[in-house]
């Protein structure tokens, strides 16, 4: 792992790179910023669908599916399998790839499963204020966290039944960028 810049940092373009980093000019480390990964999953139970209600900003208040930050040395779906845990105190088993929404402005990729509950249980974790199953007539659509949640829920959706389909991604007059 490298060890950050401890002198003056400046913004330019270093050498073999095509674009303005923060570069330390006493030794050259580069502090790349990439994109973070957002590990997620869309739970169903009997045909309901699990939601959170955030207790923690951006968004507090406002409902989502189990989502967060990939850790270091996790897989992808290992990281949903534990954010579902971790927001919903629901065990879930993935089925496959749903989505991959890329957020550029933001710097984050959604990757979101299809999941299935293994049980009915469930309760709001640390950053839930609560949670809930809803029937797709029920779901809060005016309070919905974030654009992902929306697209992935409709993708959901439109896979229903399905086994076999690709994963979809953010809509095409939506492509996010700086």
């Amino acid at each position: 792992m490298s060890v950050p810049a401890k002198g003056p940092v400046l913004a330019r373009v270093p050498e073999g790179d095509d674009r303005v980093r923060q570069v330390c000019a006493d030794c050259g480390f580069v502090n790349y910023v990439n994109p973070r990964i957002i590990a997620a999953s869309v739970p169903v139970w009997q045909g309901r669908y699990l939601l959170a209600r955030r207790a923690i900003n951006p968004r507090k208040g406002f409902w989502t599916f189990p989502a967060g930050f990939l850790e270091v040395g996790e897989t992808v779906e290992a990281g949903a399998v534990r954010e579902a845990w971790e927001e919903a105190r629901v065990r879930i088993a993935t089925d496959g790839l749903l989505g991959i929404y890329n957020i550029a402005a933001i710097g984050q990729v959604y990757m979101v499963y299809r999941a299935r509950m293994l049980s009915e249980d469930h309760a709001a974790g640390p950053e839930s204020i609560d949670v809930g199953l809803f029937a797709w007539d029920d779901i809060p659509w005016a309070e919905l966290a974030f654009p992902s949640v929306r697209w992935a829920l409709g993708h959901h959706r439109e896979v229903e039944g399905r086994t076999n389909f690709a994963p979809f991604t953010e809509p095409a007059e939506i492509h996010w960028s700086r």
